[in-house]
């Protein structure tokens, strides 16, 4: 019985989406907001990198850029962890690839959109029980005016519930891929291998055609989200911690403006006589 990797780990995705064309096309037609006579026929690829490696971050982000038949430019990424900052990365990186575009002797006119794609592993949009964003630069007071050139795609991968977008079987499929298929899969739904491009990347993930060095590239990516993770909730503990000595503080602050006597005041903040002495 064949073990799987999981797709999202930077190695399997790259393999999947940056070597086989192919599935990059049809992964990008079901998940990007394109008209019917607007779909990607072919891709030729461009380098990933668009910023100097960060190394806090080395490994959180997979990319892969293409540029298609119309000389539209994608820019996909998996996260495994949301941070605020993944909505800078993704404007700058897609701001980038616009500009780049263009020589100085060239004419605006020239200019290609240019879209983003974000994968999260995680969620980041709370108000909403939507998985999928789309985001374009508009007039406010009239959003059937738009400026074209840069788009945004963000899908929350744990929200995702097959039925909320029946209607796009393809874009399905490939989320159902990115979803179930995790470390060690044993069985994969007969639904998933009955597509042409789904089943041929089951079948790269497949655990048995990663040699030994690239298994423990493999593990090493997942060691070190686990580390980011660890250090993000560490940050964050430390900061709820920082914010609740500051409103004790300020309880503190408010009560001695009151002349309150400092041994209620210590009842109420638990702070003492000498912390609130120097406020």
């Amino acid at each position: 019985m064949p073990h799987y990797l999981d797709p999202k780990n930077d190695l399997v995705f790259k393999k999947i989406f940056g070597e086989h064309p192919v599935l990059l096309v049809s992964f990008l037609n079901a998940l990007m907001p394109l008209e019917p006579n607007q779909l990607i026929e072919s891709v030729e690829y461009l380098p990933s990198e668009l910023v100097p490696d960060n190394p806090a971050k080395k490994y959180s982000i997979v990319d892969v850029r293409c540029k298609d038949n119309h000389g539209r430019h994608f820019i996909v990424e998996m996260q495994m962890y949301w941070s605020k900052a993944f909505y800078n990365r993704m404007v700058f990186n897609v701001s980038k690839a616009y500009v780049r575009q263009l020589n100085k002797a060239e004419n605006y006119i020239l200019l290609q959109p240019v879209y983003g794609l974000g994968i999260l592993n995680e969620n980041f949009d709370y108000k909403t029980k939507e998985f999928y964003h789309h985001y374009q630069t508009i007039n406010r007071n009239n959003t059937d005016e738009v400026i074209k050139g840069l788009e945004f795609v963000l899908v929350e991968l744990e929200k995702f519930i097959p039925e909320k977008i029946a209607d796009r079987k393809m874009a399905v499929l490939w989320l159902r891929f990115l979803k179930e298929m995790v470390d060690q899969t044993t069985h994969v739904d007969d639904e998933l291998l009955a597509n042409e491009y789904i089943h041929q990347a089951i079948d790269i993930c497949e655990e048995g055609g990663f040699t030994p060095e690239e298994l423990e590239t493999y593990e090493k990516y997942w060691d070190s989200i686990r580390t980011e993770k660890a250090l993000l909730s560490v940050s964050h503990d430390e900061g709820k911690a920082e914010g609740k000595i500051e409103e004790k503080l300020e309880i503190a602050r408010n009560m001695k403006k009151d002349d309150m006597p400092i041994s209620k005041i210590m009842i109420y903040t638990n702070l003492s006589p000498d912390e609130i002495e120097q406020l």
